[in-house]
C-alpha cells in the first residue's frame, strides 16, 4: 500500500464536482486500499478521493475506536435524512489544523457500491453520519467551511494559505 500526497485548500481539484466510478476495477480497489493507509497516516476519520486529486466518487470512513473498520464506499448518494440535527466540531485534512461547528442531520441512509461491487445499504447516526456527509460532500464540491459563515471561512483560508508556503507541511500541495 501507498501514503499518496493530501491536496489543501485552496485547491481547485477540492471544488469540483467529482465523476462516478463506471466499473471497479483491481486500480479502484488498490486506490481505495491506500486511501485507507493514506487516511489512517493522517489519523483521520474520512477521506475522499478528490482530497488526494483523484476526481472519482470515492469516499472512504472509519469512526471506530479501534480504527479497523474502514467503510470503502464507490458513488454514495444519501437517500434519506432526519429532521433531527446535531453539531459537531468538524475538521478535515485539507483544512490542517483548522475546525469549526456543522450542523447536519443527526441519521442519514447511504446506498453505495462495496468493493466488490455490490449494492450496499446502510443507516448511519452521529459522527458516523457527520463523517459521511462531510466526504459526500467534498465529492459535489463543498468543503466543511462553506457551511460556517463567510467571516470564519476566510479566517481559516487565510491560515491556510501561509500554511501552504510552510515547507515543513509534508501533504501542502501547490
Amino acid at each position: 500500500m501507498a501514503i499518496l500526497p493530501i491536496l489543501v485548500a485552496p485547491h481547485p481539484v477540492l471544488k469540483q464536482k467529482a465523476k462516478p466510478v463506471e466499473t471497479i476495477t483491481p486500480e479502484i480497489v488498490a486506490l481505495m486500499d491506500n486511501m485507507v493507509d493514506t487516511m489512517y497516516n493522517a489519523r483521520g476519520i474520512g477521506l475522499a478521493a478528490p482530497q488526494i486529486g483523484q476526481s472519482l466518487r470515492i469516499i472512504i470512513v472509519d469512526v471506530s475506536e479501534e480504527r479497523d473498520q474502514p467503510l470503502k464506499m464507490v458513488n454514495p448518494t444519501i437517500i434519506a435524512t432526519s429532521h433531527e440535527m446535531r453539531s459537531f466540531e468538524e475538521g478535515c485534512l485539507s483544512f490542517p489544523g483548522q475546525y469549526s461547528e456543522v450542523k447536519r442531520p443527526e441519521t442519514i441512509t447511504i446506498t453505495y457500491l462495496d468493493p466488490s461491487g455490490t449494492v450496499q445499504k446502510i443507516e448511519a447516526d452521529g459522527m458516523c453520519a457527520t463523517c459521511i456527509q462531510h466526504e459526500i460532500d467534498h465529492l459535489d464540491g463543498i468543503n466543511f467551511v462553506d457551511h460556517i459563515s463567510s467571516l470564519k471561512r476566510n479566517i481559516i483560508l487565510r491560515k491556510l494559505k501561509k500554511i501552504k508556503k510552510d515547507p515543513d507541511v509534508p501533504y501542502a500541495i501547490a
